[in-house]
């Protein structure tokens, strides 16, 4: 499913985060910026070592923030690490938005044209997904409304359930 916002388009699609082909793909990271599992274990896994190795000297990154790295043997040229809220920590929903803001305003500010994400904070963080589709894309759309050099973002979700749901928000938007 794609939607045009002004000279960019938001793409849904169920798939492998790590396969995307565009300039960025957005790793739903801790604040320890320890590659563990799930996305961030994806990434490590298929994109080798480097990627851990930025991460490292990085350090941390708060809550809400996002900071960028090279992508290491993937597809992708970068990866940029969204911390996103673990439910019930409080201000999820603000610092969900957030953390999309900060990696769409990280990806523009390198000169990038295309981000893909996943569905941030839904895996061992405990998110809603209807919650974080709503505030994704919500976050999303309004960013492309504004000027911008983003010219394609792509959520990228992992099964049937949360493609049926970012669609369902998308629709309401």
């Amino acid at each position: 499913m794609k939607i045009q916002i002004n000279q960019s388009e938001i793409e849904l699609i169920q798939g492998d985060i790590t396969e995307s082909d565009t300039d960025a793909i957005v790793n739903a990271a801790n604040e320890q910026l320890i590659l563990g599992a799930g996305v961030a274990g994806a990434i490590r896994i298929k994109g080798g070592a480097s990627i851990q190795e930025e991460c490292s000297v990085i350090g941390h990154c708060p809550v809400g923030e996002a900071v960028i790295t090279g992508a290491g043997n993937l597809k992708t040229k970068h990866v940029i690490h969204a911390v996103g809220p673990r439910q019930g920590e409080g201000d999820e929903e603000e610092k969900l938005k957030n953390a999309t803001l900060n990696s769409l305003k990280v990806a523009e500010e390198n000169k990038l044209k295309s981000v893909t994400f996943p569905a941030i904070s839904t895996g061992v963080f405990g998110f809603p997904v209807d919650a974080c589709a709503r505030i994704m894309l919500s976050t999303t759309t309004e960013y492309l409304s504004k000027k911008t050099k983003l010219k394609r973002v792509v959520f990228a979700l992992f099964d049937d359930e949360s493609l049926k749901t970012f669609k369902n928000q998308l629709k309401k938007l």
